[in-house]
C-alpha cells in the first residue's frame, strides 16, 4: 500500500528554494514538490515533457515563443525540447511530474541545479 501524502503540506515545509523533492513515483515518472521564488534558469529537456501544477501562488513560464501565467490550481506541460524559464515573483509552491530521466535544469547547470540524489533525500 502507498502512503497518503499532502503535496501542499510537503511543499510548504521545504526550507530551500528551487530544490525539488520527490514525494511519489508513478511508473517511469517522479512526482515532485518545490518551493520557488525568483528565476530558475533558461533550460530545456531534450527528451522529456515537464508538468507544472501550482499548489500556491503564481508562476510564469517564459518560453522562446510565448509566456504562460499560472495561478493556484492551474497546470501546464512544457513540451520536450522547448527552452523555458520558470519565474515566481513571490513564493510559489509547485507539484511537478517528470520522467525519472529528467535532469533538474536539463542541458544547463547553475548553482540552483539539484542532482537526483538531492531530490530523493528523505523529507
Amino acid at each position: 500500500m502507498s502512503n497518503v501524502t499532502s503535496p501542499a503540506q510537503v511543499a510548504a515545509s521545504l526550507s530551500e528554494l528551487w530544490s525539488p523533492r520527490v514525494v511519489a513515483e508513478v511508473d517511469d515518472a517522479y512526482v515532485k514538490v518545490a518551493k520557488v521564488q525568483g528565476s530558475l534558469s533558461w533550460h530545456s529537456h531534450e527528451n522529456e515533457d515537464e508538468l507544472f501544477f501550482v499548489l500556491k501562488g503564481r508562476l510564469r513560464i517564459e518560453m522562446e515563443a510565448s509566456v504562460v501565467e499560472l495561478g493556484e490550481g492551474e497546470m501546464f506541460v512544457v513540451p520536450k525540447g522547448v527552452r523555458h524559464n520558470p519565474i515566481a515573483e513571490h513564493e510559489c509552491h509547485l507539484l511537478l511530474v517528470e520522467r525519472k530521466t529528467t535532469l533538474h535544469t536539463g542541458d544547463t547547470v547553475t548553482d540552483k541545479t539539484r542532482s537526483l540524489e538531492e531530490q530523493l533525500r528523505p523529507l
